[in-house]
């Protein structure tokens, strides 16, 4: 019976003169597909030996194609994120505004002056429009961005103090020695900048003066870290910044602010708990603000750190810098991004706050929409998290579209990931939520059809 298997699999010729793998040749190479169909015929081979019985040419065919598809279509693939979790850390954070994508789109496919002065005609810095757009977002004398916001703490701890012989010391309390994520952790981020870690106060308790009692010849600066994904709350102090700053200014010590996620407007506005703005920062007196580019601030991922120039020369000109810099295009969406702050239009062009500032009523519409259009579920009241890292625990109230199915939930929410567009439910006691919040305004037909789709209902 085995062998009867073995000798009914096709051969690597056969399968390639089908009608679907011959398309594959006609787009890649004859020698990249031989191999995924080599591939997927040992795996036929595996399947007779365990199981005695060997899958059909469709299926094999089938096979090929999807791995085809898997290695070397378009990636990362689009989505639908209708999880309700704005900042989606694994459906990567921000999509970018229309300006920033088509601002990274142009940077890649044309020449530019990037490095480039074109009064003079010689060469310039990439970092001089940044630099001018930061110093106008935030008030900073200077600015400069990076690939990431842990690249921004490294290279200014290494700039600040690790590269500055005895005096290589950096304050920190002891309840903002934290780990943000991903195995982020200051004090081994500190330990690779060449800085030493010195930690003061309490987990819960730090003062100006305790930061104040642990300064020394060796103190290179002291860093203040807003833990960005958690809360303390209960029996707490933590110190003004501008009372640290008083503090650093008095014995000449810089103050380093890591805001984490960054942000440049009031969150209190859409009843959220207010988020430390980089504004707020430089003009308390921080030598240095670093923050992210991809979370509240709603552009590409980056590390923007932007301050008194003297400082941020000092980090520019570290050879880490260079390790550490920022590509065209993703220079080029930033660029983009905080002109729509400039402009005052973040709510309309920045999808992020797009989503965040958007009404009650809009969410409900497009809920019932969804709901009369598809239907299947009931519109529900529900809450919104911001997530990324940002605003741990505030939520935002909504409307879903909640599913019961009739089998579980965790085989719905497999079959709207293979909807013809992939929509990102989440699950909450065996039920499907859908969050109109999260899903963009072209999106809606695609969360109706993947509906349909994961219903068992034609979609054509």
């Amino acid at each position: 019976m085995t062998e009867s298997a073995y000798r009914s699999l096709p051969s690597v010729d056969a399968l390639l003169q089908s009608e679907e793998v011959v398309d594959l040749v006609r787009n890649f190479s004859h020698e990249a597909v031989t191999t995924v169909a080599r591939e997927v015929l040992g795996k036929a081979r595996a399947a007779i030996k365990d199981t005695g019985s060997a899958p059909d040419m469709e299926s094999m065919v089938s096979e090929i194609v999807k791995r085809a598809d898997r290695a070397w279509g378009v990636w990362p693939k689009p989505v639908v994120n209708a999880t309700g979790v704005v900042l989606h850390t694994n459906l990567g954070r921000s999509p970018l505004s229309s300006d920033a994508a088509r601002a990274a789109a142009e940077s890649a496919s044309i020449y530019s002056d990037l490095e480039f002065d074109l009064a003079s005609g010689k060469r310039g810095s990439r970092n001089a429009h940044i630099s001018d757009l930061l110093s106008q977002t935030t008030g900073a004398e200077a600015g400069i961005a990076v690939n990431n916001n842990a690249s921004a703490v490294l290279l200014t701890l290494a700039a600040v103090a690790g590269a500055n012989g005895e005096k290589n010391e950096v304050i920190v309390s002891r309840g903002e020695a934290v780990e943000i994520g991903g195995g982020f952790r200051i004090p081994d981020v500190m330990r690779q900048s060449g800085a030493t870690l010195v930690e003061v106060g309490t987990t819960n308790r730090t003062y100006a003066a305790d930061y104040e009692a642990a300064i020394t010849p060796k103190t290179a600066a002291i860093l203040k870290v807003h833990p960005s994904n958690f809360v303390v709350e209960g029996f707490t102090h933590v110190p003004e910044l501008s009372d640290m700053v008083d503090v650093g200014k008095k014995h000449g010590i810089p103050v380093i602010n890591d805001l984490g996620s960054g942000c440049l407007v009031d969150t209190r506005k859409y009843g959220l708990d207010q988020e430390p703005k980089a504004q707020d920062s430089v003009s308390d007196g921080a030598a240095l603000t670093l923050f992210s580019g991809d979370k509240l601030l709603g552009g590409p991922q980056a590390g923007l750190i932007a301050g008194e120039k003297k400082w941020v020369d000092l980090v520019s000109k570290h050879p880490l810098a260079r390790a550490v810099r920022i590509d065209k295009m993703t220079l080029s969406a930033i660029a983009a991004t905080l002109v729509s702050y400039l402009k005052g239009a973040y709510e309309e062009e920045i999808p992020i706050w797009n989503m965040i500032s958007m009404s009650e009523a809009e969410i409900a519409r497009r809920a019932e929409k969804w709901q009369t259009e598809s239907g299947v579920g009931e519109v529900q009241r529900a809450r919104s998290a911001v997530g990324g890292g940002s605003l741990p625990g505030q939520t935002l109230p909504t409307t879903v579209l909640t599913i019961e199915p009739s089998h579980s939930a965790d085989s719905f929410a497999a079959n709207l990931r293979r909807a013809p567009v992939a929509v990102i439910a989440r699950i909450e006691n065996d039920r499907i939520l859908l969050d109109p919040r999260t899903v963009l305004a072209t999106q809606d037909n695609a969360v109706i059809e993947a509906i349909k789709f994961a219903n068992g209902q034609s979609t054509r």
